[in-house]
């Protein structure tokens, strides 16, 4: 099965989904959806007392809806998640007495089916992060970044794809080896330092970061055409050649502007102000 993952936000609620290439359908996390319509502070909690109170009212398995899928959680590791196609969550929606319900699945029906209309007309993806990229606030020239960088991204992987690099976890072991090599640290330091979570990496990169990042793969990607590399070990070495030549224009760059390219800003909201308590003292003297 191939799989790719992505979020949609419903009501600001971040909802978790693989899409199943070989059926042609989106699976979402259950937990993410019970989330999201109850406002639950335990929505796993939830899910386990709701399966147990439909099977000794109803005498269904609701869990005979769901698939074990593998989805990132907030630590950035993965974990085997209660899945359902959309079909599927109807019927879990059904038992859950929520005033969201109705509009859930106007949203699902809509998010449900839209990787199969990508398919067929590729520009709409385009088009969707460009609005969805718009609404958050980036400015054209970001975007555009963005987007080229991207297809430099795309460009990449298919490479891989055709030269024995097999598995995301592939595919994560020669990013790293990019990122690490062009920006000295590594994937998970630079969201720590921006301090993401599940948020996509590139998503909350400064226009430079951008442009390293893919001058990194291009030239990982030119590299590896010039040797053929296949499998791990050559594409490994041309990732660190790669990301070598982005590493040596960074600090060229830094020398001259006495800023550094890898920073800790992020497009994530600020935080709201801390409210003072009555009659507790601020600290000042």
């Amino acid at each position: 099965m191939s799989r790719e993952q992505a979020l949609a936000v419903f009501e600001n609620y971040q909802i978790r989904r693989l899409f199943d290439e070989t059926q042609e359908m989106w699976y979402f996390s259950v937990i993410d959806v019970i989330a999201a319509l109850t406002d639950s502070v335990n929505p796993r909690d939830y899910w386990f007392k709701m399966k147990i109170r439909i099977k000794s009212e109803d005498g269904m398995e609701l869990s005979t809806l769901c698939r074990q899928l593998k989805l990132v959680s907030s630590d950035g590791k993965k974990y085997a998640t209660d899945c359902a196609n959309v079909e599927g969550l109807f019927r879990i929606i059904q038992s859950i007495p929520s005033p969201k319900a109705e509009p859930f699945k106007q949203w699902l029906a809509r998010v449900g089916y839209e990787r199969i209309q990508d398919m067929s007309d590729p520009a709409r993806s385009l088009d969707r992060a460009r609005r969805y990229w718009k609404q958050y606030g980036r400015s054209e020239k970001w975007i555009q970044q963005r987007m080229l960088g991207q297809e430099t991204r795309n460009k990449l992987t298919d490479y891989w794809k055709e030269h024995e690099i097999k598995g995301e976890r592939q595919y994560a072991i020669l990013t790293n080896i990019i990122h690490k090599e062009w920006s000295g640290i590594t994937v998970k330091k630079h969201k720590k330092i921006k301090s993401l979570k599940t948020e996509n990496l590139r998503d909350h990169m400064s226009e430079a970061e951008l442009i390293f990042t893919a001058l990194a793969e291009l030239s990982t990607r030119q590299i590896a055409e010039s040797v053929e590399a296949n499998g791990m070990a050559e594409n490994a070495e041309a990732g660190r050649r790669g990301g070598t030549i982005a590493r040596k224009a960074r600090l060229d760059l830094e020398a001259k502007t006495g800023k550094p390219v890898v920073t800790g800003d992020s497009f994530l909201p600020s935080p709201p102000p801390r409210k003072k308590i009555k009659g507790k003292p601020d600290g000042r003297c």
